[in-house]
């Protein structure tokens, strides 16, 4: 029973005329309908939230995610300048990090995203409005629920073709790509060799994630197209001075 409802009741109670009780009635809902929480636009959201924000839009409202770990960002800068570098001098399309909205059903904030040249039309200046071609989570303790159910179904709803799960803490890595609207499991483990399935020619080693230290984006880029690394090396060394 709302508040208007029960005060009806009272008011009737007390022996007060049908006419009067009617309009208290419409003026008390008036009342609590203003006080209950609205839900929050995606637009009212992005110029509510700036670039520093740690939050998603979910449902209409802000939810608020936690500071990335010393391991998480490790991990994160390695894959950025390895995909970043790859995919700009092939001309492949966008990679973007977090902080930066992806929007589907909800407003989300993945860890790192890859968008191909052909769709680069779906860019905003504040966020991506649809799905990326690629979306990588790095999982933490915090973000493991989202990451592995929430986020997981709404990624394949909005049509994001490939999925990567990294988790540090397990050392474990998982890739999905999207068929029939549902993620399919294509590799999981500790170690070996995983080929990108919407980046030509990109694969990934995925015990070079647990090493420690991460091992040089340079040199990993040089084994992924076949360089010779004693050239790779000299060119680290000219770099060091």
């Amino acid at each position: 029973m709302t508040e208007a409802t029960l005060a009806e009741v009272l008011l009737k109670s007390e022996g007060i005329e049908p006419e009067t009780t009617v309009s208290l009635r419409r003026l008390l809902e008036a009342v609590f309908a203003s006080t209950q929480p609205r839900a929050m636009s995606y637009t009212e959201f992005l110029e509510w939230a700036d670039e520093d924000t740690l939050a998603e839009w979910v449902n209409g409202e802000i939810e608020m995610t936690s500071p990335a770990t010393t391991q998480h960002q490790l991990i994160s800068k390695f894959l950025t300048k390895v995909l970043d570098i790859y995919i700009q001098m092939r001309g492949l399309g966008t990679l973007l990090y977090a902080p930066f909205q992806m929007k589907l059903k909800n407003g989300r904030e993945p860890d790192l995203l890859f968008v191909k040249r052909e769709h680069l039309a779906r860019l905003r200046p504040t966020h991506l409005d649809g799905p990326a071609d690629l979306v990588i989570e790095i999982i933490s303790s915090e973000s493991a629920r989202r990451d592995r159910a929430d986020k997981f179904y709404e990624y394949a709803e909005g049509g994001v073709p490939e999925y990567w799960l990294i988790d540090p803490e397990h050392q474990r890595a998982e890739f999905y790509i999207l068929e029939n609207n549902y993620y399919t499991p294509v590799f999981s483990g500790r170690a070996g060799r995983y080929d990108a399935r919407v980046l030509p020619g990109f694969w990934l080693q995925v015990e070079w994630l647990w090493q420690d230290p991460l091992p040089s984006p340079l040199r990993v880029l040089a084994e992924i197209v076949g360089m010779d690394s004693a050239l790779v090396e000299a060119f680290e060394k000219a770099l060091a001075g």
